[in-house]
């Protein structure tokens, strides 16, 4: 995640009663991640809303904020059944992830002990973080849900903290409604934050009433947390054979951008790479050709990618035709940003280093 912003459909951790209605409002403000509470709404209404958000090409999100743990595990199997994209919150990972772990959705789990509802975030710094590193070495976790606005101490320290501390993604979550909060939460390194009761208050300056005016002042204040952002970039790198030196020179020119960012290349490109600039972190996957174009189309069906540079010759024929006709189709679907040459990588680089 490149610092995205989750709208929730809830106020006062509820879901809101006209959920589904203002989903429309969402929509047309541009907002693509939204996300509701497990409790508000019966199960049936919840499955409606989750049918909506993937009928528009969106990603959905369930927060858990039952404390006990039968209530708990009922919302694990809630968003099996509803087939949410990720599941947010939640304290008690091992029990839920023998829920979700046969499912593809994404886990984040609440760091640090979580009291009362609306849920507060307790205990020191230092225990918060601690508790995050146990989670993220699970291996059915995939990122962390913090409840940083609802922590009585120093906020941006906490954020930080726990950021560095761990190499998976950081939601932000609670208490979101301000611009500075949302900068903070872009500096600190965060994924993405949540915003629901603010958005629904009208808390953000807009440029016209409105729910939908609301989203797309929250959209603008989160493009400009983007150029902000300290988050580690996930970046796929591939080219067709004819245009690997293309590639690589467009790496060697812009090294000093990627260093500190995650390249995950196919074979025979990460190698290259990785001889050219050995100094950026790279992940190889298989050869294009043995099935690393389908391993990035799997990275891109679950949200893991932030962009998708593949430099590609359309000049000569290319056995692995179908392969680049497959990640762009998953590209496309899941909104994740591509790039076929030098020019519109450069755009990329601009928009996202």
């Amino acid at each position: 995640m490149a610092f995205d912003f989750i709208l929730m459909l809830t106020e006062n951790d509820r879901t809101i009663p006209d959920a589904r209605a203002r989903i429309d409002e969402a929509l047309e403000g541009g907002v693509r991640h939204i996300g509701f509470k497990d409790v508000g709404l019966p199960l049936g209404e919840l499955k409606g809303l989750a049918e909506a958000i993937r009928a528009a090409g969106g990603r959905s999100y369930l927060e858990v904020v039952s404390l006990d743990e039968a209530s708990e595990l009922a919302s694990a199997r809630a968003a099996v059944e509803l087939d949410v994209d990720c599941l947010l919150g939640g304290t008690r990972p091992k029990a839920v992830s023998r829920v979700t772990r046969d499912h593809p959705l994404r886990y984040y789990p609440f760091a640090g002990e979580i009291t009362g509802h609306p849920s507060v975030l307790q205990g020191p710094i230092e225990a918060i973080t601690d508790s995050a590193r146990q989670l993220v070495d699970l291996e059915h976790v995939h990122g962390l849900d913090l409840l940083a606005y609802r922590f009585a101490g120093d906020v941006p320290a906490l954020m930080r903290s726990v950021c560095v501390g761990v190499g998976k993604p950081v939601i932000m979550a609670g208490s979101i409604d301000s611009d500075a909060r949302i900068m903070a939460a872009a500096e600190s390194g965060a994924a993405g934050f949540t915003v629901g009761t603010a958005a629904l208050a009208g808390a953000f300056p807009a440029e016209g009433p409105g729910f939908a005016a609301q989203v797309r002042a929250i959209l603008a204040l989160t493009q400009a947390g983007q150029a902000r952002s300290t988050a580690p970039r996930n970046i796929a790198l591939a080219a067709h054979d004819t245009r690997k030196a293309h590639l690589r020179a467009w790496v060697l020119r812009h090294a000093g951008a990627l260093e500190g960012h995650r390249l995950i290349c196919t074979g025979g490109t990460g190698r290259m790479i990785a001889e050219a600039a050995p100094q950026l972190t790279l992940r190889r996957l298989s050869r294009g050709s043995r099935g690393g174009d389908q391993q990035l189309g799997a990275l891109i069906a679950t949200g893991e990618l932030d962009a998708v540079i593949f430099f590609a010759d359309p000049t000569v024929p290319h056995g692995g035709e179908a392969d680049l006709q497959a990640l762009t189709r998953l590209a496309v679907l899941h909104d994740t940003p591509l790039a076929l040459g030098p020019s519109a990588a450069d755009m990329i680089r601009g928009a996202l280093l």
